[in-house]
C-alpha cells in the first residue's frame, strides 16, 4: 500500500497542515483525498488525536477514513474524496438557501454530528468550509477535519479556546471547562443560520473582521433576523433554543432531533429511507444515527488498528523516522483559528 498504491493528480486544498491532493487509487479505480503533513514539528500529539479519532467514525455523513502512510517528506492521511467541494462555496454561489433546502443540509449534517456524540467524540470545528458534498445530485454532506475534536475515552475534557470565531460557543470563551458536544449544538445553529441568511449571525456586516465585535456579540447572543430572510416561526424557534448563552438550558442533540421543523421531510435527506410505513420517521431516523455505534462495525478487515497508526505518526515526527518524544498537546496552547 502506501505511495506505490495511488497516482497523485491535483491539488484540491491546502492549510496551516500542508496541502489535499486528489490521487487515484491504482487497485480500486477510486478517487480519493490524501492530506499530506510535512514531516516533523508538524506532526504532533493534535495530529495524532485526528486520525485516532477520524479512523472511528464510519458513518454515512462523515468522510470515510481509509488508512496513513508514510513518504520520505510527508505523513500521507487518504480518505473518501468528496466531489461536491464545501458547503460554502454552494452557499455563496447561491446568496442563501430557501428554508427546505436549509433543512436538507441540517438534518444531514444532524445526523453525523449525532453519530459522533453517540461514539464518545466532538468535533469542535463546525462550519461550513468542514461540511463536504458528495457530488450527487441530490448531495449528501459529509463532515470533515477532525483536527480539534475530542474522545471522551481517550482525550482529557475540553478547555482550551479553539474552532472559528463566528462558529465559537460562549462557553468555550470563557477558558473554562466545557462540553465539547454542547458546543457542537451552537456551532450547528450558526451554519444553519448562515444557511437561511447569507451571513453570520454574530458579526457586524459593516465591520465583519472585528473579531472582538464578533466575541461581544456572541457572549451577548444579539444576533437578529433581516427582513429579506423568510424563515418559519419553527424554524426560529429552533435556532432561539440553540443560542442560549448557558450550556446546560441549549437544547440538546436529541431535542433537535425531536423538533417539529426538524422532522419535517426528514425522509428526503436520509439513504435508505424508512423501511415500511409501521416505523416512525424519529425512530428510525435514529437508528440510522445509531448506525455503527460499535466503532469497527462494519469496517474493512484492512483498517490500521490505533497502534499501527500511533506507530507510523511517531515514525512521522522525524524525517529520519526516529519517534520524536512529547509534542504539544492542544490544551497546552490557546489556538484561535481566524479563517472565517
Amino acid at each position: 500500500m502506501g505511495t506505490e498504491r495511488y497516482e497523485m493528480m491535483k491539488e484540491i486544498g491546502s492549510g496551516n497542515f500542508g496541502m489535499t491532493r486528489l490521487a487515484k487509487d491504482k487497485v480500486t479505480g477510486e478517487l480519493v483525498a490524501i492530506k499530506l503533513i510535512e514531516r516533523g514539528e508538524k506532526v504532533d500529539k493534535n495530529v495524532e488525536r485526528e486520525i485516532l479519532n477520524h479512523r472511528n467514525l464510519r458513518h454515512p455523513n462523515i468522510v470515510g477514513f481509509k488508512e496513513v502512510y508514510l513518504t520520505p517528506t510527508h505523513l500521507a492521511i487518504v480518505m473518501e474524496y468528496a466531489a461536491g467541494g464545501e458547503l460554502f462555496d454552494r452557499i455563496a454561489k447561491a446568496g442563501r438557501f430557501s428554508e427546505e433546502e436549509a433543512r436538507y443540509f441540517f438534518q444531514q449534517l444532524a445526523n453525523g454530528v449525532a453519530y459522533c456524540h453517540k461514539s464518545g467524540v466532538c468535533h469542535r470545528d463546525l462550519k461550513l468550509e468542514n461540511t463536504l458534498l458528495d457530488g450527487s445530485p441530490r448531495p449528501k454532506v459529509k463532515i470533515c477535519d477532525f483536527g480539534y475534536s475530542k474522545s471522551a475515552l481517550n482525550d482529557s475534557v475540553p478547555k482550551s479556546t479553539v474552532g472559528t470565531p463566528a462558529y465559537i460557543a460562549p462557553e468555550v470563551l470563557k477558558k473554562n471547562a466545557y462540553s465539547g458536544e454542547t458546543a457542537d449544538v451552537w456551532s450547528m445553529g450558526v451554519t444553519l443560520y448562515v444557511m437561511l441568511v447569507g451571513a453570520y449571525p454574530f458579526e457586524d456586516p459593516s465591520d465583519p473582521r472585528n473579531f472582538r465585535k464578533t466575541i461581544q456579540k456572541i457572549m451577548t447572543v444579539s444576533y437578529s433576523w433581516p427582513s429579506y430572510a423568510s424563515v418559519t416561526p419553527e424554524c426560529k424557534d429552533l435556532i432561539k433554543r440553540i443560542f442560549v448563552a448557558d450550556p446546560t438550558k441549549r437544547i440538546t442533540m436529541d431535542g433537535i432531533l425531536d423538533h417539529p421543523w426538524f422532522q419535517k421531510d426528514i425522509e428526503l435527506a436520509m439513504n435508505p429511507a424508512p423501511s415500511n410505513s409501521k416505523e416512525t420517521k424519529m425512530g428510525w431516523f435514529k437508528k440510522l444515527t445509531n448506525k455503527g455505534k460499535a466503532a469497527e462495525e462494519g469496517a474493512p478487515e484492512n483498517l490500521q488498528t490505533p497502534d499501527d497508526i500511533i506507530k507510523i505518526v511517531g515514525m512521522a515526527q522525524s524525517v529520519g523516522g526516529a519517534p520524536k518524544k512529547g509534542g504539544k498537546e492542544l490544551d497546552d496552547v490557546d489556538l484561535m483559528s481566524t479563517d472565517i
